[in-house]
């Protein structure tokens, strides 16, 4: 498997891939995921757009992940931003990166494949902090969760429901740059 940066064309150029590896590592059901191409088209234009993908030695999409500069009038932002104290505002939003997708085909998971492009993509990455959300889960059991806190990742918002998901995420960051020397 070759891990390769995208450009948003590369990315739009195989939304279907894409979309299919987002359903399966995050079990959605088909009617969510047709609206997921309308969002990831608009995500691949927005300013400091940084995209990697995994692929297969036969060219097909392993894993993915993507993110851009976080900003006011931005969905995502704008949701975590009403939730945050004022302080860890000005802590984590003015000047970060956010991790919008990270994910691999579940028959590949385990070999160490989002590690390595959540390493590209904060290397890849503008910005003095960086964010994601995940859904809450055991930390001992999840394997994203223990990628992210091996990444350093610390708390920044727990038991958050974003509107129109029942799951309870946690809201995650660290700073950047990362370390060139950061140990997957």
């Amino acid at each position: 498997m070759r891990l390769v940066p995208w450009t948003p064309d590369d990315l739009l150029r195989r939304i279907d891939d894409v979309i299919t590896v987002y359903g399966e590592a995050m079990n959605y059901r088909a009617e969510l995921l047709a609206a997921r191409r309308g969002y990831v088209a608009t995500h691949a234009r927005r300013p400091g757009f940084r995209a990697v993908a995994t692929l297969t030695k036969d060219g097909h999409v392993a894993g993915f992940g993507y993110g851009y500069t976080s900003a006011t009038g931005q969905w995502w932002h704008d949701q975590v931003r009403g939730a945050l104290a004022e302080q860890d505002r000005k802590t984590w939003l003015n000047d970060c990166f956010e991790v919008v997708e990270l994910h691999v085909s579940p028959p590949a998971q385990g070999h160490g494949i989002g590690a390595r492009q959540l390493r590209a993509l904060l290397t890849l990455a503008e910005g003095g902090t960086t964010l994601l959300s995940t859904p809450e889960a055991p930390e001992k059991e999840s394997r994203a969760w223990r990628l992210y806190r091996r990444f350093g990742y610390v708390d920044v918002l727990r038991d958050f429901y974003f509107p129109g998901d029942e799951r309870a995420f946690a809201v995650l960051g660290r700073e950047l740059p990362l370390p060139a020397d950061h140990p997957l």
